[in-house]
């Protein structure tokens, strides 16, 4: 690298990319991701609630929440 110039700062977007390349592959476009979320009990038992009643499991319910929160964020 010449002198005085700065290294470029990586974007999110290629740091996320790098991140999540780590992350078990199910399909081209789809990966596996397993963390823990730490809630208040009542709003873990909100979120129970409407899985039981949705009849589905609280992990693709939470999958599905998280999708639709990135969407209604993207411009």
């Amino acid at each position: 690298m010449p002198a005085g110039k700065t290294p470029r700062k990586p974007l999110p977007e290629e740091l996320a990319r790098d991140a999540i390349a780590h992350e078990e592959s199910l399909s081209p476009d789809k990966v596996r991701m397993t963390f823990r979320v730490v809630l208040d009990r009542h709003h873990a038992e909100a979120l129970a609630a409407r899985a039981i009643r949705e009849e589905k499991n609280i992990a693709t319910m939470v999958a599905e929440i998280l999708q639709e929160a990135v969407r209604k964020r993207r411009p």
